[in-house]
Parts: C-alpha cells; structure tokens; sequence
C-alpha cells in the first residue's frame, strides 16, 4: 500500500464517520480545533495529514482503533 492510498483510506473512514454522526465539515473542525481546509484535505486525501492531527478527528468523530 502506497502512502498516498493510505492518506486516501484515512480521508474516507474519516468522511463516513463525520457523516453519520450529522457533522458538517465545519462543525468537525471545530470539535478537532484545526481549520476546515485541514479537514477538506484530510478527507480528499490531498493532505499528508499528521498523526497529531488524525488523532484529533478521530476522538472527534468518537473512533477508536484499540
């Protein structure tokens, strides 16, 4: 798996659980308290986001990987 998929899946989960919790893009940036550009690009996969950052919108969106 390349980096670049990898970003790609992250983006996704991260859009299906923002979704089902009702959150907007906005509303999640928020929560994670990083700006929503960040959270567009994370989603799209345009962003080689930092762990620091994927784990602020996971606790965010309630996902835990453990």
């Amino acid at each position: 798996m390349t980096m670049a998929t990898l970003y790609e899946k992250v983006g996704i989960n991260i859009k299906y659980y923002r979704k089902k919790l009702g959150l907007s893009q906005e509303q999640l940036a928020f929560k994670a308290k990083i700006d929503m550009t960040s959270v567009s690009e994370t989603e799209s996969g345009l962003r080689n986001t930092s762990l620091k950052t994927i784990a602020k919108l996971a606790k965010s969106i309630k996902y835990r990987a453990f």
